[in-house]
């Protein structure tokens, strides 16, 4: 097999030398396949599936982060509505992986298949990205966590022990890839191996082997498992250079080149990047290293991760609508026709799922947001998603690089991309300036096929734009039997509907348009709404017209063009009646007024149409004349017929409003139990682990022995609590304790608070020197000191090996300075894996409530007192709090939920929030930003009983309070249940716990 990689490496270079000197190999760019199969092939212009051009548009969404399978469909089906025709698909090692003998690929969530399949049914290619390592900003970037204790070498190469720690994880998923690609009838039309790894040679130009062994090992996984797709890269950055089979010759080489780029900041805190620039030259970038394949974003930036210490609510500001109209665009503009965004639907770092960067969220300011709620950036988003569905000609065009001696203000200019075959173009016009703020106008100087050179517009008011804003305006655009010589309001899609094409235009409210169609057209009736002026230019037709906050309708002789401006665009959708992901107009029916529409079919004299409404809505269906009636979520509507055939009904105002719901929401019955036992003296950690290796594998060392890594012990997310003995006197201890970045920790002394390093946003660990003497000491007799320990999450790459735990432990003492004896305590059961195999390892840490199950159903709490969270504590210490609360929504109404935590102002504590045995929050007012923490069902029990949990770790000596409550974020009346069973999902308690304390 490393043979064969090698030869077609080597080939793939002959070819790319051969056309360099001009050898005629062939009249067109070569077309590639992987050797191993045809059904997915490339050439420089884009990806071909089964012989079939497309222009790939995609969305990231991790199963790990929404670990609810029935919630998939909801999203993909989201997914698929914005005009997306693929999503992509991190897989997570850690997540699958507890332990170096178990691989769990059945459990909850971890059997991920049905994402695929949901995706074929719904009609979305996936790209599998399947590791080893993802990045993700998840611990440790997806590695297994006990592959952070170094015992397997530095990791991401050659090194026989991390090779075989690896490869059963990357045999499961290579064959769950083998089994749902496109060749064996399922969804997966690429492969990604390992991911933005760095690099195929040295800064002297050598081979990197160790890295490049590392890569053709994986590569030769994938092959030998079956799987005939095209392998993927996704390249770190424009620098590297690697893994590219049109670039410098050399072994490790993947089949398709890609490359991410996140040009406004991948983190809502702009001093981590800079302020960023979309003007990147990415097509001269793929020019050089890629020029034979097509142009390829495995990672295009979707939005940004809200690092600790953020603003609430993330950085919409930066990234909503208007960097979708410019930066997507810009993408098109510089021939890119394989693009992934990332991410699409963020989802939550639930339980131990969290890198150190981040809390709880991972919303990352997506087009769906965290809630699943669809706002103003998913409907920019989909303009722009359905154009690319429909532009057939997109996926072959050569290009012109921008100028602004196209545009008639010199502050504008456009990229041109055209089609050599039809000479269909496509001017991606905006500001030269791409952070401008300020409103432009302009014509545009463009050369076409039916026409020849013209000035546009050339009847109405010039083209606008606004601020950050970017257009493509079209010229010898096809559209069923029709064409546009040019138009300068954007298209949004057409339709095919009884041989009788159907063209959607869009502008923003009040600008103005102009359109011309080739050949003309006898009838030009405004049937609906408000038209232009109509005339005529040799035999053609051209319209102008300013777009009206309606809806306009115009008839001519064999096709119908509609007039929307952008606000009712948003709620305009073209769902196919087909499933696949290829989309033809004539398998597109156009639909209006709904917050969603999912799906719609042809059911005799009906069209069906699912979907969702927050308000009182008309609902509009340009279906075939057979259809007579409309059928929404189930029931016939009162449907008639408009003048220009399309069907109309009325869709009433749902009977459950967000108003409603929120008063009908409580959370009261509080119950309360301490939770730190483990700071008396008296306590028996007989069952812990006892911390004693004098040596560990980590390349960091520790100050002070024992080892007191809590990784090499077992212990590798959440809390974990440290008991360390000694006698004799002593007036304090020196520690240093690493949970990494907002970390923080806590000491008691023989029950007494002696201390706590709260965290910050910038440290990863924390050093304080703790006095005893406000502690009770014991003159003889063993003395105890308690160190609880908040675990953020590990570091990525190669600082996945920083230690978690206490560095260092030092007793100021004249006489003695060291611990006679340590005792550790993790999550349940370490990494066994078998006390919630549902949940995972990775789901809890080693807090007394978790380890005793305090956090799930089931458990009787009955003995404890009634408190509230919102009394909270008085005195420096960890408490739990429990109540259930009971949650009805009618069928027929899909809801978004989230609790909201509040504390005092100059708190300093630690609370995690749990919802039915998830933790589903993390919040450190200190520190962080985030107070809202959304919960989707499955995690939540839409219609039924709820247990919810909250552990309060006052880090003070005056305690902590903390006040919880429910909030409404929405409410839809819609096709899609969330009152399904989960149970599966939600396993109770057992007396097994008690074995734990």
């Amino acid at each position: 097999m490393r043979l064969l990689l090698v030869l077609a490496s080597w080939l793939n270079i002959y070819l790319l030398s051969a056309r360099a000197q001009g050898t005629n190999l062939t009249t067109q760019w070569p077309l590639h396949d992987t050797g191993f199969s045809d059904a997915v092939q490339w050439d420089h212009y884009s990806l071909l599936v089964n012989g079939r051009r497309t222009f790939l548009w995609s969305g990231e969404i991790h199963y790990w982060r929404i670990p609810v399978p029935e919630v998939w469909r909801d999203l993909l089906e989201k997914i698929k509505a914005a005009g997306f025709n693929g999503i992509s698909v991190y897989a997570h090692w850690a997540f699958h992986a507890p332990n170096n003998a178990t691989l769990d690929m059945t459990s909850g969530a971890r059997d991920f298949g049905p994402i695929f399949d949901i995706a074929k049914e719904v009609g979305l290619f996936v790209t599998m990205r399947g590791g080893p390592y993802v990045n993700a900003e998840t611990t440790a970037g997806g590695f297994a966590l006990w592959t952070t204790t170094g015992a397997y070498g530095p990791l991401r190469n050659n090194d026989p022990r991390y090779t075989a720690a690896w490869t059963p994880f990357m045999d499961e998923m290579n064959k769950i890839t083998a089994e749902h690609q496109i060749t064996n009838g399922g969804s997966i039309i690429l492969t990604q191996i390992e991911n933005e790894i760095c690099c195929q040679r040295n800064s002297d130009g050598t081979l990197d082997t160790p890295v490049v062994d590392y890569m053709v090992d994986l590569q030769e996984n994938v092959r030998d498992h079956g799987v005939v797709i095209p392998i993927i890269t996704n390249a770190p950055n424009m620098d590297t250079r690697s893994w590219s089979t049109d670039y410098l010759p050399g072994p490790g080489k993947q089949d398709i080149y890609g490359l991410d780029s996140y040009p406004l900041c991948w983190s809502c805190n702009l001093a981590e990047c800079g302020s960023g620039s979309a003007s990147v030259a990415y097509a001269d970038h793929f020019d050089i290293v890629s020029p034979t394949q097509p142009s390829f974003m495995p990672e295009f930036q979707g939005g940004s991760y809200n690092p600790w210490a953020g603003p609430q609510g993330g950085c919409p500001g930066n990234i909503g609508p208007n960097f979708v109209s410019m930066y997507y665009r810009h993408l098109a503009a510089e021939r890119i026709t394989m693009i992934n965004l990332y991410m699409l639907y963020g989802g939550t770092n639930w339980g131990g799922l969290a890198t150190n960067l981040i809390s709880t969220s991972y919303d990352y300011s997506a087009p769906i947001q965290e809630s699943r709620i669809l706002g103003d950036k998913f409907s920019e988003t989909k303009l722009i998603g359905l154009f690319f569905r429909a532009a057939e000609d997109l996926v072959m065009t050569d290009r012109t690089a921008f100028s602004t001696s196209v545009a008639t203000n010199p502050l504008v200019g456009a990229t041109v991309l055209r089609n050599p075959e039809t000479q269909a173009a496509f001017y991606v016009a905006r500001q030269s300036n791409m952070m401008a703020t300020s409103t432009v106008d302009f014509a545009l100087n463009i050369a076409t096929k039916s026409a020849g050179n013209l000035t546009v517009p050339a009847f109405g008011n010039a083209i606008r734009l606004v601020g950050v804003q970017s257009k493509i305006i079209v010229s010898d655009f096809r559209f069923g039997n029709n064409t546009l010589v040019y138009s300068t309001a954007e298209v949004l899609s057409h339709s095919i509907v009884d041989g009788r094409s159907i063209l959607a235009l869009w502008l923003p409210d009040g600008e103005f348009g102009e359109f011309s169609i080739l050949g003309g057209s006898k009838k030009r009736e405004v049937v609906s709404g408000t038209g232009g002026g109509f005339h005529t230019v040799g035999d053609n037709l051209v319209l102008s017209y300013k777009q009206q906050t309606t809806q306009s309708v115009l008839q001519f002789d064999d096709f119908t063009v509609l007039l929307l401006p952008r606000s009712l665009a948003y709620t305009f959708w073209a769902p196919t009646l087909s499933k696949d992901p290829i989309v033809t107009p004539n398998n597109v029916v156009f639909v209006n007024g709904p917050y969603l529409v999912r799906s719609v079919t042809l059911s005799d004299s009906h069209v069906v149409v699912t979907g969702d409404i927050a308000n009182a809505t008309a609902l509009e269906v340009f279906a075939p004349a057979a259809c007579q009636s409309i059928e929404w979520n189930g029931k016939t509507l009162s449907t008639h017929r408009t003048s220009y055939g399309s069907l109309k009904a009325s869709l009433a105002k749902p009977g459950l409003d967000a108003a409603t719901l929120q008063k009908a929401l409580s959370l009261s019955g509080w119950r309360y139990a301490d939770a730190l036992p483990e700071a008396d003296a008296a306590y028996d950690d007989s069952k812990w682990v006892v911390a004693d290796h004098q040596t560990t594998p980590n390349p960091t060392q520790p100050l002070t022995l024992p080892v007191l890594y809590a990784d090499d012990y077992g212990f590798h997310t959440g809390v974990q609590i440290f008991r360390g003995r000694f006698t004799g006197e002593a007036s304090g201890a020196n520690l240093t304790v690493q949970g990494g970045t907002a970390s923080g920790w806590s000491a008691w002394l023989n029950s007494d608070y002696i201390g706590s390093f709260p965290g910050s946003a910038s440290a990863v660990s924390g050093t304080l020197a703790l006095s005893f003497a406000n502690a009770t000491l014991l003159a003889s007799g063993e003395n105890i000191l308690t160190v609880v320990m908040d675990h953020s999450g590990h570091d990525q790459r190669d600082a996945a090996l920083n230690p978690r735990g206490i560095l260092g432990a030092m007793l100021l003492s004249s006489s003695n300075n060291t611990f006679t004896k340590w005792t550790l305590a993790g999550n349940a059961g370490g990494e066994s894996n078998t006390i919630d195999p549902v949940r995972g390892v990775i789901a809890e840490g080693g807090l007394h409530a978790e380890r005793l199950g305090w956090h799930l159903p089931g458990f009787d709490d009955a003995a404890w007192a009634a408190r509230a969270p919102a009394e909270g504590v008085n005195n420096a210490t960890i408490a739990f709090f429990r109540t259930t609360s009971e949650l009805a929504v009618p069928e027929g109404y899909d809801v978004s939920l989230e609790f909201i935590l509040s504390s005092p102002a100059g708190s300093n504590l630690r609370a995690q929030l749990y919802v039915n045995g998830y933790q589903y929050g993390k919040y450190v007012p200190q520190i962080g930003h985030q107070i809202a923490f959304p919960v989707p069902p499955g995690i939540l029990n839409v219609r039924g009983s709820n247990t919810i949990g909250l552990s309060l770790w006052a880090q003070a000596a005056g305690g902590a309070q903390v006040d919880v409550q429910w909030n409404v974020l929405g409410v839809y009346e819609s096709s899609w249940d969330p009152g399904f069973d989960a149970s599966a999902l939600q396993p109770g308690w057992t007396p097994a716990r008690l074995e734990f304390a």
